[in-house]
């Protein structure tokens, strides 16, 4: 009688369970698996958002060198290294990237009588063709006095999304680059690329090749990443806004 009473007990208890296990232990499986499907999706949604689509323009390249710095290494050589590094950061963002080189070939045909006019016809149809939300033109500076220092954005003139995008882009190179640079974005009214282009553009000049401690820092690729960063920065707060 006594056996026959434990093995009563008992199987109360495992009934008890089993109500417990399927009335709330099920609900909450299934609610955490839930949340971990959104979580998924949302997650999966943010990466494979490629509606934005940037053009970067390396600027000059092939038998256009561009400025050159005292050490010898050519603008050209800077702005291409700078633009693969903005291209790869955004890209991990789930944004577009149109460039208009990827290596050290002007956009000219070697029979060309003017391959400087021509490469810069051809980078302005790449970017009106592009149907991209903007382009950004990479350059290095220089002056006649060596002092003088600082990354500084140029944009058209009559183009309001193209000051907006300049002062956001020189904000960022501040905060994110160099917090003694008191340059301000520029206005342009002559700039070819600035006057030819039907989309928001800018001209980012990183820094003075002619300035020795500026010029030090942009041969060295964890400057080029910061640059690439403030870059970066700067055009997703943009598109961010729109």
């Amino acid at each position: 009688m006594k056996h026959n009473s434990i093995e009563l007990v008992m199987s109360i208890i495992l009934l008890v369970a089993v109500y417990i296990t399927v009335s709330y232990g099920l609900p909450i499986a299934q609610a955490s698996a839930n949340n971990k499907k959104l979580a998924s999706e949302g997650a999966a949604s943010t990466k494979s958002d490629n509606s934005k689509t940037v053009v970067i323009d390396s600027g000059h390249g092939g038998v256009d060198g561009g400025k050159e710095s005292k050490a010898g290494v050519f603008e050209k050589d800077i702005n291409l290294s700078i633009a693969l590094k903005l291209k790869a950061i955004l890209e991990a963002d789930g944004i577009n990237v149109i460039m208009t080189r990827t290596d050290d070939k002007g956009l000219y045909n070697e029979n060309d009588s003017n391959k400087k006019v021509s490469d810069m016809k051809k980078r302005c149809q790449m970017i009106n063709n592009s149907n991209a939300d903007l382009a950004i033109s990479i350059h290095q500076n220089s002056f006649p006095d060596s002092d003088v220092s600082g990354a500084q954005v140029f944009y058209y003139t009559y183009s309001a999304q193209g000051k907006k995008l300049a002062g956001i882009l020189q904000n960022s190179f501040k905060e994110t680059v160099n917090n003694n640079n008191t340059r301000i974005e520029k206005a342009n009214k002559s700039y070819y690329m600035l006057v030819n282009t039907k989309i928001p553009i800018v001209i980012a000049e990183c820094g003075f090749l002619s300035n020795p401690q500026e010029d030090a820092l942009l041969n060295t690729e964890e400057y080029q990443h910061s640059i690439a960063e403030a870059l970066y920065n700067g055009i997703v707060t943009y598109l961010i806004d729109e």
